[in-house]
């Protein structure tokens, strides 16, 4: 909360602008973006309804995970003709654009 502010005066005053909390219980959140996802460990989830507006507030522990599918790995390392390791660190390092990577590995 606030620094200084009674918990209790804060509930009441959001109370009266319509404002509602609400914990919802989740051991992982799950953020899918293009070449990664960001994993919120051990998350605290707080939804928030006003009037007209829902929102939700994450806290908890971030990590980053690349998407890089199987199919990928083995369509680089077939084309580029390299181990499944190389193509899986060359698609890292492309943010999983199999042309890129292909590329590199044939340089």
């Amino acid at each position: 909360m606030l620094p200084g502010l009674n918990p209790k005066q804060v509930e009441q005053a959001m109370k009266k602008l319509g404002i509602k909390q609400e914990n919802i219980d989740a051991y992982e959140v799950v953020i899918k973006t293009d070449g990664k996802n960001l994993v919120i460990r051990n998350p605290n989830v707080t939804l928030i309804k006003m009037p007209g507006n829902e929102s939700i507030q994450i806290t908890g522990d971030i990590e980053e995970e690349s998407v890089i599918s199987e199919d990928d790995v083995n369509t680089v390392a077939e084309q580029a003709k390299v181990s499944k390791d190389e193509a899986r660190n060359a698609l890292e390092r492309n943010n999983g654009d199999l042309a890129a990577a292909i590329m590199e590995l044939n340089k």
